[in-house]
């Protein structure tokens, strides 16, 4: 497995284990030192579970420390780039990919699951190119496929809580309803990929999923989160077009400092997540639809509000969350 360290990744290994699966981890090296990041990683794991340090840029150390020469059934994969910038997307969400699924053929696999993302059906930002590259690699393969497209994680939804907390308002784009998707969590989305070995329903295939309930817009998050602290709601309105002057500026400094060419690329990124809905898009109007998005599960985002503002639990956010 691919990824087996992050938040969906972890769920996806509880997952397995608990179906009787063997579970073999190729964990990442850290990036700034040739050494293995060992205990750290190892402990982020699952009980149940094996981890082997791997560059997964390096298709000879994939082979030498990852699969090393042993059969495999299954590749599982939730390993994504953590910024989404072009350099990393490309190293990761493509090539890595490509690299595992040769290390895979060579080792028997049969079967590949992949965790990809719903943004992918509107492509306009580098990172969702690379996956479609990989994904139309993994297609043409010739082995069997599963290709999940799940919409919004709760993580990715949870970073104002905080600062609501604190007693400052709820932001969101335009009048809060410019989206809406239907969230999914760790544990639901983590059963419905380990369930994917054994649905032949779900082989050569891709397919989007949601969570359960109806599809809920930034404000119907905030109204909610406000409800939950029991504080009237209170909203700042951030036009969209701020955004688009951000990305002008930094994209033309960016022409003579790197760095804020960076910034700019993430700046598109936040701008796509505040106009685009993580819900399915209907090629024939161009309009995304909340009936077409199957949901799996039971916990709802606001289920998980409601953990997080008991201090049941704490949002692991990651490098590229978005509120």
């Amino acid at each position: 497995m691919l990824g087996g360290t992050g938040t969906i990744g972890r769920a996806t290994v509880r997952a397995l284990v608990s179906r009787g699966h063997e579970v073999v981890c190729l964990v990442r090296r850290s990036a700034e030192s040739r050494d293995p990041s060992g205990p750290a990683d190892r402990g982020r794991l699952p009980s149940g579970a094996t981890a082997r340090f791997s560059d997964v840029t390096d298709p000879s150390s994939l082979a030498r420390d990852g699969f090393r020469g042993e059969p495999f059934d299954v590749l599982v994969s939730c390993l994504a780039s953590r910024t989404g910038l072009p350099a990393d997307a490309w190293a990761i969400d493509h090539q890595a990919h490509v690299n595992a699924l040769h290390a895979s053929k060579a080792a028997g696999v049969t079967h590949v699951i992949h965790l990809s993302a719903i943004c992918v059906q509107k492509p306009i930002l580098a990172f969702q190119h690379a996956k479609l590259a990989y994904e139309e690699v993994l297609t043409t393969s010739g082995l069997d496929y599963t290709i999940v497209r799940p919409t919004a994680f709760f993580k990715s939804l949870s970073g104002q809580i905080d600062r609501v907390k604190r007693g400052k308002p709820f932001l969101v784009f335009g009048n809060g309803m410019l989206t809406a998707c239907k969230p999914i969590g760790d544990d639901d989305l983590g059963t419905y990929l380990a369930e994917c070995i054994d649905n032949a329903d779900r082989r050569n295939r891709v397919l989007p999923i949601g969570g359960p309930g109806e599809a809920v817009t930034p404000k119907a998050q905030g109204e909610r989160l406000f409800a939950l602290l029991g504080r009237e709601p209170r909203f700042t309105h951030v036009p969209v077009l701020m955004l688009d002057v951000i990305i002008a500026v930094l994209a033309t400094l960016g022409r003579l400092v790197p760095a804020l060419a960076a910034k700019a690329e993430l700046a598109r990124i936040g701008r796509y997540y505040a106009t685009e809905s993580m819900l399915v898009l209907d090629p024939a109007t161009g309009r995304y639809d909340a009936s077409a998005t199957p949901s799996t599960g039971s916990e709802t985002l606001f289920d998980y509000y409601a953990r997080l503002v008991r201090g049941e639990t704490v949002a692991e956010r990651g490098d590229h969350a978005v509120f």
